[in-house]
């Protein structure tokens, strides 16, 4: 059996569904019958504000409808339909929201006095209508005018139905005997229409002191800040304040901004962007805008806690994007607003960022964390943000002219500008990677032209507040020429080397880009002068040139337009010529800038990321990061900021790499640990190792593949390994010291210069090895010649001749191991004898390492003795007398290239803990082999005449 209130339910619905029905024909459509359609805006707006009342009024009947269907299916079915079946207890959620659909349209039309403008337009009609508009709503006085009877109208039956609807869910939540769950229903909907009750009037009393407000101001005014949307919060008529700086005649709280007046001044604020600060005063409160620091006074305590809770209200409803619910005033203590937000907002004031929009998050009034700034003149800067100012990684591309050309800066920002590594593509097709300090370049960068470009030149050095100074390379394509030395302001200053493609290099003194001073003047043919010339390498002024046979020239030299070099002098050909080897091997550089101060740039950045403490939030600033270009950066700006290869957090990565070298403090381990650093771009180590890669090759491929450049990129290289150990100990004593463990001891230089040459050395040789052999191949190409020549002479003798011609003493001839077909003499086999030590000593070019070559030099040995013992039958110590000849058979059965480059390289890069030991012997033994070989052209055609002419060699 149904209840009293669900019986006086149904009667509510049905009342409160057909009171919808005749406000709609009686009211609402009349309303909307305005013809013609009205030409001023406000006519319009006011026709728009009446249809979407309408939409409401209607969408408010169809839910009536549908819960007056529920209500009958329940009396209908009582034994099979449970309480709970109650649309409006089961979407109560829905019909509330219909309702406040319903007020929020309504009070935008009292707001703008849309029934009264509507009423006025059709004055007669509603006249003539006056009679059955009143006998049909009874509750409307009958001493009101057509505007406020036809707002009443629409308000009080809506307002009568949900006192009802409270009273009515109260009672039966009281009298329900349905489980526990139904009551729940029950009371909740009474509790959201007890809160609709709340909304109502609030929303009435706002609408209606908005309305009043906009009475009270000019009209000028009141265009510029009437909105029907808009709802009146605090007024400082009504509750007095002050405002500092900008001392405001009235201060006007909405729901959705906060409005200054100034004399004829408006001053609007969006409340989503303002942060509220109390103040350290009972009367003192500050409010935080992109632009403004507000400070809100007031004579008592309080009146500046309404406002102060005012405003934080209304900030928080801002935020939310929609009305409180209930209406401000249900909670005591508003929520507070998140300091961090996401919004968009034009910048006016005059200063970098006028006109500029800001789009991403906000902190405290200030852009923070990810955004976007875009200036009306197509700047855009997309990245990180603090405090206001580009901070963080970031990318700004800047136009350029007309054309479709823009600067692209991918780099890290300090405080507004440019600081640490970066990539910076500009319009004229330039590229320059590299360091930056107060934007400007500082530290190392490279600087390259676009290839195609009339002057193609690249820079790779150090630069200092945006201009080259320091050591840096240059290299000229157009002039063919290569610099490599001391820079100071821009231009070249201080000690340095010219090297050409033509093979001449020039080493001096540059003093604001120009030759000053005596220099060294060394050509292709070893010829050497010393003396003055021009920048194109002119012999000039006095000066002294020793050509390779050992003569001497020396006087004055001059040049003109078309005439050739002119000279007056002296000629010696007296002079002893010079040993050929010493004047092949004259070096440049070595002297004129230590290899110590020559990638500062380089090396200062990662020490001082050591220094302090290796933060992971500074660690892609130092290392770099990998974008996409700029060309796709324009395309996509969404993506500006998404490309970079960041796998995990910097700050996490940095403390698994630190844990790594702690567990791997082993020989063995720390051996294996060093190569995976080495070979991971993004280790620390790695990444020095790569940078310090591209400059090696800036200085020594191409162009700077000169021979006399060897010994300088020698020492570059071992410089190189003692700082790339001094980074592995830095590393190492950050991550002790955060673990709370005691540092390492310092180590002293024997110490270092161990672990550089037998550990580190081998590690990094790889990298650099293609430019660095090129070098020692320059160098000693000529004897490398003669070495061949010698190989394919002593590669015609058959095994038994050669080891004749080299004096090998019989008994130690492998005889056994020649192995006769049926058409073959013994004295024809070739390739047989001691083929183990042969193969072994070929291994010698697979490697890299000057420590595997030497084992590989080591096993080679340990093969010629262990084949001698087999001959012998008995083990045999081999002594310099017989192990030499059977070195030099091996060698020339080896066919080894550029054997002289392999064994000087070995020899300047081994660990010296081999010094004077059994592979240092052996070294030297294969240099001697290699000297005999050059050397032997004479001996062999002495030899061939005491041959049998019968035998072919």
């Amino acid at each position: 059996m149904c209840s009293p209130e669900e019986e006086a339910l149904l009667r509510l619905e049905e009342v409160f569904s057909a009171t919808l029905a005749r406000i709609n024909s009686l009211v609402l459509l009349p309303l909307l019958e305005t013809t013609p359609e009205p030409s001023d805006p406000q006519g319009r707006e006011c026709l728009r504000l009446l249809q979407q009342l309408h939409r409401s009024s209607q969408r408010l009947w169809e839910v009536t409808e549908e819960s007056l269907h529920s209500l009958r299916e329940r009396l209908c079915h009582q034994d099979t339909v449970g309480l709970e079946s109650l649309l409006l207890l089961q979407h109560a959620e829905r019909i509330l929201q219909v309702h406040v659909e319903y007020i929020e349209s309504y009070t935008s039309c009292v707001v703008v006095q849309a029934f009264q403008k509507a009423a006025k337009k059709r004055r007669e009609f509603w006249r003539g209508q006056r009679k059955a508009l009143w006998q049909l709503l009874p509750g409307v006085s009958s001493e009101a005018s057509v505007g406020t009877a036809l707002a009443q109208a629409l308000r009080e039956p809506l307002a009568h139905h949900v006192q009802r609807y409270v009273l009515l869910l109260l009672s039966l939540g009281d009298t329900a005997a349905e489980p526990h769950r139904t009551r729940e229903l029950v009371v909740h909907a009474a509790t959201l229409f007890g809160n609709l009750q709340s909304f109502l009037r609030q929303a009435l009393d706002q609408a209606l002191a908005t309305q009043a407000l906009w009475h009270s101001l000019s009209s000028r005014l009141r265009d510029v800040l009437c909105t029907p949307a808009r709802r009146l919060l605090q007024d400082s008529q009504d509750v007095p304040v002050t405002v500092a700086p900008l001392r405001a005649e009235r201060v006007l709280l909405f729901d959705d901004a906060l409005v200054l007046l100034q004399g004829h001044s408006v001053h609007t604020f969006d409340l989503k962007l303002v942060w509220v600060d109390p103040g350290q005063d009972g009367c003192t409160f500050h409010l935080l805008t992109p632009e403004e620091e507000l400070s809100f006074c007031s004579k008592a305590p309080q009146d500046r806690v309404v406002w102060q809770w005012k405003v934080t209200q209304a900030v928080c409803q801002a935020l939310r994007g929609k009305k409180d619910f209930p209406m401000l005033g249900a909670d005591l203590e508003p929520p507070e607003p998140p300091t961090c937000r996401c919004m968009a907002y034009t910048f006016r004031a005059e200063g970098r960022l006028c006109q500029a929009t800001y789009e991403g998050e906000w902190c405290r009034g200030r852009p923070h964390g990810r955004g976007t700034l875009k200036w009306p003149d197509g700047r855009n800067h997309v990245g990180n943000f603090c405090q206001g100012l580009e901070h963080g990684f970031g990318i700004r591309l800047v136009p350029q002219g007309p054309e479709d050309r823009f600067d692209c800066y991918k780099c890290h920002w300090r405080e507004g500008r440019m600081c640490g590594y970066g990539i910076c593509e500009y319009g004229t097709d330039e590229v320059y990677k590299g360091y930056f300090q107060a934007g400007l370049r500082h530290g190392f960068g490279v600087l390259a032209s676009a290839p195609r470009a009339p002057q193609p030149c690249k820079y790779t050095g150090h630069w200092e507040r945006g201009q080259r100074s320091g050591y840096g390379v240059e290299e000229d394509s157009a002039r063919g020429e290569r610099y490599i030395g001391m820079w100071q302001a821009d231009q070249r200053h201080g000690p340095g080397v010219m090297v050409t493609q033509a093979g001449v290099c020039y080493q001096g003194t540059f003093q604001a880009d120009k030759m000053v001073g005596p220099g060294i003047l060394l050509s292709e043919d070893d010829s050497l002068y010393e003396g003055t010339f021009t920048r194109d390498l002119t012999l000039v002024g006095k000066g002294k040139v020793t050509f390779p046979n050992g003569f001497t020239l020396e006087g004055s030299f001059s040049s003109g337009a078309g005439k050739g070099l002119h000279t007056q002098g002296v000629l010696d050909t007296a002079a002893f010529p010079p040993d050929p080897s010493s004047t092949r091997k004259r070096q440049l550089g070595v002297g004129a800038f230590p290899v110590e101060s020559h990638w500062q740039g380089v090396y200062g950045p990662f020490r001082d990321f050591v220094s302090a403490g290796c933060p992971g939030d500074e660690q892609e600033a130092l290392l770099g990061f990998h974008v996409q270009n700029s060309r796709e950066l324009r395309k996509s700006q969404e993506y500006l900021c998404c490309e970079r290869t960041q796998p995990e957090p910097c700050a996490d990565r940095m403390e698994g790499i630190l844990d790594e070298l702690l567990l791997h403090r082993e020989p063995r381990a720390l051996r294996e640990c060093l190569r995976k650093a080495l070979s991971n771009s993004l280790h620390p180590l790695g990444k020095l190792l790569r940078t310090l890669m591209l400059t090696f090759q800036a200085t020594y491929a191409g162009i700077g593949a000169n021979k006399h450049l060897q010994a300088l990129a020698q020492e570059e290289v071992k410089q190189h390994a003692r700082e790339l150990w001094a980074a592995y100990r830095g590393l190492l004593q950050v991550a002790l010291q955060r673990k709370g463990q005691a540092p390492e001891e310092d180590e002293d230089t024997e110490t270092r210069d161990l672990q550089v040459h037998g550990l580190v050395l081998p590690l990094m040789l790889p990298s650099f090895y293609s430019e660095l052999f090129t070098l020692y191949l320059l160098l000693h190409e000529t004897e490398d010649s003669l070495y061949s020549q010698g190989i394919a002479n002593l590669s015609l003798f058959p095994d038994t001749k050669l080891l004749e011609f080299l004096d090998v003493q019989k008994h130690l001839w492998p005889l056994k191991d020649l192995t006769l077909t049926t058409n073959q003499r013994l004295s024809l086999v070739r390739n047989k004898c001691f083929l183990s030590a042969t193969e072994c000593l070929q291994k010698i070019i697979t490697t890299v390492d000057p420590r595997e070559k030497l084992e590989v030099l080591e096993r080679t040995y340990g093969e010629i003795e262990a084949t001698v013992s087999r001959v012998l039958g008995r083990e045999h110590k081999l002594p310099m007398d017989d192990l030499l000849p059977l070195l030099i058979y091996v060698v020339s059965r080896a066919r080894i290239q550029h054997l002289g480059a392999e064994i000087h390289l070995i020899r300047d890069m081994m660990d010296p803990i081999h010094t004077g030991g059994l592979c240092d012997f052996l070294l030297t033994a294969l240099e001697s082999c290699y000297e005999h070989i050059q050397k032997e052209d004479m001996r062999l055609h002495r030899f061939a005449g005491r041959w049998d002419s019968r035998e072919p060699w």
